[in-house]
């Protein structure tokens, strides 16, 4: 039987700033332009984690959707929401708090239980804005 995919959407909400301190100020604003506003901003993030994996024949579905909207609340929105990425975040600790390393952090954190419910997770995408994401396959 071929594999099947779903998909589960989360939001919160984060700040942060784009810095690296061995940069001058000038090559900061260069690079980040507002993201390295020394006050820090913010964004409403959306979170999409796909699994993948076959139906149980006796439930149809790859994975409970309850429990894997609670694995996230607790193993990434709970860690995330209104806090800031730069100081608050343990998993984001000594990396740039950008979107590409956010996901890339999410995918760590909730591998494993995805794995141990009998799936695969097969990305991690993050948006930032309505116009840009990132998206992590675990390579």
């Amino acid at each position: 039987m071929a594999k099947v995919y779903v998909t589960r959407r989360e939001r919160f909400n984060a700040a942060h700033k784009l810095w690296n301190p061995q940069w001058s100020e000038e090559k900061n604003v260069e690079m980040f332009g507002k993201c390295a506003n020394e006050n820090w901003h913010g964004h409403n993030y959306e979170l999409f984690v796909t699994v993948k994996g076959q139906p149980d024949p006796d439930t149809g579905c790859i994975i409970d959707l309850k429990l894997l909207s609670l694995m996230l609340k607790d193993k990434v929105v709970d860690k995330l929401d209104h806090k800031n990425l730069n100081l608050d975040v343990p998993f984001m600790e000594g990396k740039m708090a950008s979107t590409e390393n956010l996901a890339v952090g999410i995918w760590h954190e909730i591998e494993s239980q995805i794995r141990s419910q009998g799936c695969e997770l097969h990305a991690v995408r993050v948006h930032e804005t309505e116009n840009n994401y990132a998206e992590y396959f675990g390579e």
